[in-house]
């Protein structure tokens, strides 16, 4: 049987693009167990409050929730439990260099299947201050009210025709 193609949203962590700038992404595998992986198909992952920590040349991703998967048995895991992201060596050197200097992180962006093997999108991030995020939603919500007028402009016009 040939394998899925394509890319399948899992789940997305929206509050860190709320939280940070976002300056690079990336993409990486995950270590997952059996029943974690069956569970992640099922959709019931949470990624608020998630990060990457690097210990011993690894990168780890902490405070990840995979839901234990309902089918399982005794081989479910822990749900908030470290995982280990694969990625390459030089691919977590850069990353710790970055996390090093002052304000940056590594946060999951994103869980998506792809050709049936689950990644994870990160993102090299730098923290907003609360003026930022007052600005990204004063221009979410300026863009907002033009679409709206556009919408019933338009609507206008092609009604006189």
């Amino acid at each position: 049987m040939p394998k899925a193609q394509g890319l399948k949203p899992v789940a997305s962590n929206r509050k860190a693009f709320h939280d940070y700038f976002v300056e690079e992404r990336l993409e990486a595998g995950i270590s997952l167990s059996g029943t974690e992986v069956k569970s992640v198909r099922a959709g019931t992952v949470n990624l608020r409050d998630s990060f990457c920590v690097f210990k011993d040349g690894e990168c780890w991703l902490r405070g990840a929730h995979i839901s234990p998967y309902d089918k399982g048995n005794i081989f479910n895991k822990d749900p908030l439990r470290l995982r280990r992201l694969l990625l390459h060596k030089r691919e977590i050197r850069k990353l710790a260099a970055a996390v090093e200097r002052s304000g940056y992180t590594v946060v999951p962006l994103s869980v998506y299947l792809k050709n049936s093997l689950v990644k994870v999108e990160l993102g090299l991030c730098k923290g907003k201050h609360s003026y930022d995020k007052r600005d990204a939603i004063g221009e979410r919500d300026s863009n907002r009210e033009i679409a709206r007028e556009l919408k019933a402009r338009n609507k206008y016009n092609q009604g006189s025709d």
